[in-house]
C-alpha cells in the first residue's frame, strides 16, 4: 500500500471540493447545477432479435426467452433555453434475455442461460417544440454506450460480451401537467453493432420528468429561518468490520425487492476518511450534502486497495429532540476511482467505478456537534463495463464533527 499516495489523494481531493463549492451563497436554495434540471422516469416496452447468430459458431438454442419490460431512467437534464437541453440517460430491460435448451453439435448441454447484464448509457441533446402552451414535441440525438456481459457454458464463452460506443436517436410527445410535473412518451433506438455482434435495441415507454425551477423567495426564507440544525461540514473517519458477517447486507440485496446491492468482492475491514458540505436543505426534513473520501479496504482473501470518490448524500431528518437529531442516509452513484480492477483474482471492471452508501446517523450532544453513523457500502460500475463483479463493504462504524 502507497500511503504516501493515499494521502496525497485526500489533500487533493479536499481542495478540490471545498474550492468548488466557495461560490455558493444560499443553502436554502437550490444550488446552480439542480436549477433548471429535471429528471425522469419511463417504464416500457424494449425489443431486442437475439437469436442464435450472436452465439459462437457451433452452439443454438431451440428458444429465445426475450422479456420485453424496461426502464429508461433520466439520470439528470439540464435545461439550457426553451428549445435545448441535455440529457443523462441509463437504460435496461427489468429481466434478462433467456436462451433455453442449449445445444453443441446436436448435444444438448444445458437447459437455460440468461445474458446476465445489458444496458444503454446515454449523453444526448434533446430539442424541442411547443405546439401549444401544454405540448411539445422533442427528439434526442447523441452518444450511446451499450454493454452486454455474455455467458459461459462449461468453460466456454458460448456468448462473447460486448462493450461499444454507438449512437443513440430518441423523439417523442410531451404534456406540461404544471411547473415541476411532465408526461411523456417516446421512442428510443440504438443500431445493431456487427463487430460487437449485438442486435438493435428500440424502446416505446409512458413515463413522467419532474422539473425543478428556482424555489421562490418566501420558501428560500422559510428554508433559512428554520430554526433546525443542518451542518455546514463534517468531518468523519470510519472503520469497516465483517466481524458482525454480512447479514445486512444480504437483508437488503437480496429480499424480495432489493433496495442495495451486494457484491462478489467481500471486504474484511477498512479505514476511510469523509469530508461532506450541505448544499442545500429543506425546512425540516431534507438536505443535500456533496462529500468526498478516501479508503483503504483488505478482502476477505487478504487481498488491499483503496478508493477516491465524489459522491452526494441524501439525507432525510426523522427524529429531532433537544439534543440529538436522528436521520437517514443514502448514498447513491459517486464517481469513484479504485486502485486495483482485479480483486482477490475476481474481475470487476474498470478503475472508474461508484461509491454507494447507505445508513442511519445522529447529530449528538448539546450543540449536534458529534456525528455518528453505522452503515454499509458498495462499489460497482453500474454495469458499464462488461465485468461488474462489485465490492461489498460490511458494517462501518463512523465518528466525527459537524460544525
Amino acid at each position: 500500500m502507497n500511503y504516501k499516495r493515499f494521502f496525497t489523494g485526500i489533500i487533493f481531493l479536499l481542495l478540490l471540493f471545498s474550492s468548488s463549492l466557495s461560490a455558493q451563497r444560499s443553502r436554502a436554495q437550490y444550488p446552480g447545477f439542480m436549477q433548471n434540471s429535471y429528471y425522469g422516469i419511463n417504464i416500457g416496452y424494449i425489443d431486442y432479435p437475439f437469436s442464435n447468430e450472436h452465439l459462437v459458431t457451433g452452439y443454438t438454442a431451440e428458444s429465445i426467452e426475450v422479456p420485453h419490460t424496461a426502464v429508461r431512467l433520466i439520470l439528470y437534464g439540464r435545461q439550457i433555453n426553451d428549445y435545448l437541453s441535455m440529457n443523462i440517460s441509463y437504460m435496461r430491460p427489468v429481466l434478462w434475455v433467456g436462451y433455453l435448451d442449449i445445444y453443441h453439435e446436436g448435444e444438448l448441454i444445458h437447459n437455460r442461460r440468461q445474458v446476465p447484464s445489458m444496458n444503454v448509457g446515454g449523453l444526448t441533446a434533446k430539442a424541442q417544440y411547443p405546439i401549444n402552451n401544454r405540448f411539445s414535441v422533442f427528439g434526442e440525438f447523441g452518444l450511446s454506450v451499450v454493454t452486454r456481459r455474455g455467458f459461459k457454458v462449461d468453460d466456454v464463452q458460448v456468448m462473447e460480451e460486448a462493450n461499444y460506443a454507438s449512437y443513440l436517436l430518441s423523439g417523442g410527445l410531451k404534456y406540461r401537467i404544471n411547473e415541476k410535473f411532465d408526461l411523456m412518451f417516446h421512442c428510443a433506438y440504438t443500431p445493431a453493432n456487427e463487430k460487437a455482434n449485438h442486435p438493435y435495441t428500440i424502446f416505446f415507454a409512458p413515463g413522467f420528468q419532474y422539473n425543478m425551477k428556482p424555489l421562490p423567495e418566501e420558501t428560500v426564507k422559510a428554508n433559512t429561518s428554520t430554526g433546525n440544525f443542518f451542518p455546514k461540514h463534517q468531518l468523519m473517519f470510519e472503520y469497516s468490520t465483517n466481524a458482525m458477517g454480512y447479514g445486512v447486507n444480504d437483508f437488503v440485496s437480496k429480499g424480495t425487492i432489493p433496495v442495495f446491492w451486494g457484491g462478489a468482492v467481500e471486504v474484511e475491514k477498512g479505514l476511510s476518511a469523509n469530508y461532506q458540505r450541505n448544499i442545500f436543505h429543506t425546512r425540516t426534513t431534507f438536505s443535500l450534502d456533496v462529500g468526498v473520501s478516501a479508503s483503504y479496504f483488505e478482502t476477505i482473501y487478504g487481498s488491499d486497495f483503496f478508493t477516491l470518490a465524489a459522491y452526494p448524500v441524501f439525507r432525510f431528518h426523522l427524529l429531532r429532540d433537544s439534543t440529538t437529531d436522528l436521520y437517514f442516509f443514502y448514498i447513491l452513484g459517486g464517481p469513484a476511482y479504485i486502485s486495483d480492477s482485479t480483486i482477490d483474482d475476481i474481475d470487476t471492471g474498470k478503475r472508474f467505478t461508484f461509491h454507494d452508501y447507505m445508513g442511519l446517523g445522529v447529530f449528538a450532544g448539546p450543540s449536534r456537534n458529534i456525528i455518528a453513523e453505522i452503515k454499509i457500502g458498495h462499489y460497482s460500475n453500474g454495469n458499464l463495463f462488461s465485468q461488474n463483479a462489485g465490492v461489498k463493504v460490511p458494517l462501518t462504524f463512523a465518528v466525527g464533527y459537524a460544525f
